[in-house]
């Protein structure tokens, strides 16, 4: 019943966003502009609120961050490893290591925020502010090498800096974080009331603009790629996961939090990366759409795990 509980609202959500897209009741300036208010907006405010207003994780906080880190770094590699191995084009090899360790924020949060509730949503929102920026550097370091950008180092600069310094997910869960810990985590109840109301148009908003912006087209032709990455993404990841947890003696909240996070779907900032350093944007439309799709089956054995 968990399963049901904390997946099926989400996963109804998205194919709404998509059934509105193909009946042109949404269109792609709606679509371009809801993701805007989220990405800027809404997601970060509420994330600060969140993030502020959680318990605190307890001592093992960074003991899963750390472990956290490593487990992306493997699957970083990993990607690295494929790509050599693979008959991965270099046009395509950004993308392709995009989809196999990035993802999907506003997912997490639903699914955390409907299975574990603000203890989760605690270790999430700090453990994406310091697992955001080193996926960054790996993506963008990766599509630079690969991509054949005739970029000068400036540009180059630019590009990094603005993904890691003006992230406004990652600024609202620093924000959210420094609050918890020098605020005292409670707001006074106007605040409360209106970081509350705000936040409530974030995740359906979040969701049907995702549901709206999958799109099936060239998914064919790229199935074989699209079937590796979501197998590293949702298969080795959680594994790879599972197995630094142990060993780093992750448990409780902390390692459930965790778990949800490997098996999320790859992110729809893919397609914004790779169409900004000159890889294969249709390869990043199929491994997403692929990824979402498949994500249901190791969110639900975690869930049930829990």
């Amino acid at each position: 019943m968990i399963v049901l509980n904390a997946l099926f609202p989400i996963f109804s959500l998205l194919f709404l966003g998509s059934m509105l897209r193909s009946r042109g009741l949404t269109t792609a300036a709606f679509l371009k502009t809801a993701d805007r208010l989220v990405y800027y907006i809404f997601f970060p405010i509420m994330l600060f609120w969140k993030v502020g207003s959680a318990p605190q994780g307890s001592g093992d906080q960074w003991q899963f961050i750390g472990a956290t880190m490593v487990a992306v770094v493997i699957a970083f590699c990993l990607s690295i490893l494929l790509i050599r191995i693979l008959p991965v084009a270099p046009f395509q090899a950004g993308t392709f290591s995009q989809s196999c360790y990035r993802f999907n924020t506003y997912i997490g949060v639903a699914v955390i925020m409907n299975s574990l509730g603000s203890a989760g949503i605690g270790y999430y929102g700090v453990m994406i502010a310091m697992v955001i920026p080193l996926i960054n550097v790996g993506a963008v370091t990766v599509l630079i090498w690969y991509s054949g950008v005739a970029a000068d180092s400036r540009e180059k600069g630019r590009i990094v800096l603005r993904a890691l310094l003006a992230n406004p997910l990652i600024i609202g869960c620093v924000l959210g974080a420094l609050f918890a810990r020098f605020g005292g985590g409670h707001f006074p109840v106007f605040i409360d009331n209106s970081l509350q109301l705000m936040s409530m148009v974030t995740l359906p908003l979040a969701l049907l603009s995702i549901g709206g912006a999958l799109s099936f087209r060239g998914v064919f032709r790229h199935l074989p790629l699209s079937l590796v990455a979501a197998a590293v993404k949702l298969a080795a990841l959680p594994l790879i996961g599972a197995a630094v947890y142990g060993w780093f003696g992750v448990a409780g909240v902390a390692w459930q939090t965790g778990m949800i996070f490997f098996c999320l779907p790859t992110s729809t900032a893919i397609y914004v990366l790779s169409s900004q350093l000159n890889s294969d944007t249709e390869l990043a439309s199929a491994a997403i759409v692929i990824s979402t799709l498949l994500s249901f089956a190791p969110l639900s054995v975690v869930l049930l795990l829990s």
